[in-house]
């Protein structure tokens, strides 16, 4: 057994032998994409565990920048660059933060909260990497844009959609709470409060409404977005209103974790540490949770091993801010435990047998959208996992 630097954690030399060669197997995916999908981006689930072009919609061309999952193809690339120094994924991840700056000054579809996944990865970790001054720009120009959807006395930030579209107005939803970092990093570079107070006023009613009394995450909420009223909870991709979609409450796990780091708020690291216990207390035994977790060992459902590779990083996440030793000990434990069953049950036999790089995730389950396929999330948070395993000193982007 040996101990990783920056840690308390023994880990086998099997153990890291294995997180070394899932890394490995993992570049040689990202590479072998980048040359065939080029500057243009795959969809945001494979179809028969291969990715297709991203489809043409709504005026824009096939394999445009468009949606909500194009910036975890680039965040992959960084991470690649960061770890190997090829120059190959650091051209790549350039490419595409030009394409991510052309998207924001063309405002090519803006309306979503997702801006922070978006231009964090795309934008901020080349500005943060190489002090690229366009990048630094657009991620500027989309934090402004999503400051917008703040919308008052509600304390909020709308998810979806047009503003005045009466079917979202005063709706979030729990991934909102990755969305904040680009909000923060945002005040960070422009000494701008308002950002700060967005995201300390949005994490608060996350924590107060979304976290149900249970430790379970509902996956939206809607509140009165001219009294600040809070309404009601509701679900959008999970079993049902009041069920625990797995994915949410992984968001839950990293997104309270991220935000008490920006923030420093005590209630948002218990809300993080709430969210794991109840994640890690439900999952079946080979520790990668179904798609929705009311469903448990023996279930005929669809794993979704996307929320497990996000857990895994929530869980590096949280063990880091944590104030008591021993539980961080346990997060960082149970983060290995989970990413050594991804590696040995959720990945492709080879790296050529799919365009993923891990499988048997979903997208949308009541949908029939993405199920039992590779995800572009899933592939970019489970290289971030085993790089936060393999590397405790990694700095993510968020």
């Amino acid at each position: 057994m040996t101990s990783l630097p920056g840690t308390d954690l023994d880990v086998s030399p099997a153990a890291t032998a294995a997180i070394d060669a899932a890394i490995a197997d993992a570049l040689a995916t990202l590479r072998r994409n980048i040359e065939t999908f080029g500057l243009s981006y795959p969809d945001d689930t494979t179809d028969g565990d291969r990715y297709p072009i991203r489809p043409a919609a709504g005026g824009f061309a096939a394999g445009a920048n468009r949606g909500w999952t194009t910036s975890f193809w680039p965040g992959m690339m960084w991470i690649a660059w960061e770890i190997t120094g090829d120059t190959f994924f650091r051209d790549a991840g350039l490419a595409h933060a030009a394409d991510f700056a052309r998207r924001v000054r063309e405002e090519d579809d803006l309306d979503t909260h997702d801006l922070g996944f978006l231009y964090t990865l795309a934008s901020v970790a080349p500005s943060r990497l190489l002090g690229d001054e366009d990048a630094r720009a657009a991620a500027l120009e989309a934090a402004d844009h999503l400051m917008r959807r703040f919308l008052e006395p509600a304390g909020i930030i709308q998810a979806w959609g047009d503003l005045s579209d009466p079917a979202q107005r005063g709706r979030t939803i729990v991934d909102s709470l990755m969305n904040m970092p680009l909000l923060t990093w945002a005040g960070e570079q422009t000494g701008q409060s308002r950002f700060a107070d967005a995201v300390r006023r949005h994490t608060t009613q996350l924590r107060t409404h979304i976290l149900r009394d249970d430790d379970t995450t509902f996956h939206t909420f809607y509140w009165d977005a001219e009294t600040g009223e809070p309404l009601r909870g509701a679900t959008e991709q999970g079993a049902f209103d009041d069920s625990c979609w797995a994915r949410g409450q992984a968001w839950g796990v990293y997104g309270f974790a991220l935000n008490h780091r920006a923030t420093g708020d005590p209630a948002l690291l218990d809300a993080s540490r709430r969210c794991a216990e109840r994640f890690l207390s439900h999952l079946p035994s080979d520790r990668v949770p179904f798609w929705d977790m009311v469903y448990t060992d023996g279930a005929d459902a669809p794993r979704d091993s996307s929320s497990a590779a996000i857990a895994v990083s929530g869980l590096f996440e949280l063990a880091g801010v944590e104030t008591d030793p021993e539980a961080a000990r346990r997060y960082r434990a149970a983060a290995y435990e989970i990413l050594a069953s991804l590696i040995e049950n959720y990945t492709p036999e080879t790296p050529e047998a799919s365009d993923a790089v891990i499988l048997h995730s979903v997208y949308d389950f009541p949908k029939s959208v993405g199920v039992d396929e590779g995800t572009l999330w899933g592939d970019y948070f489970y290289l971030e996992a085993l790089v936060r395993a393999a590397r405790p000193d990694w700095k993510p982007y968020w």
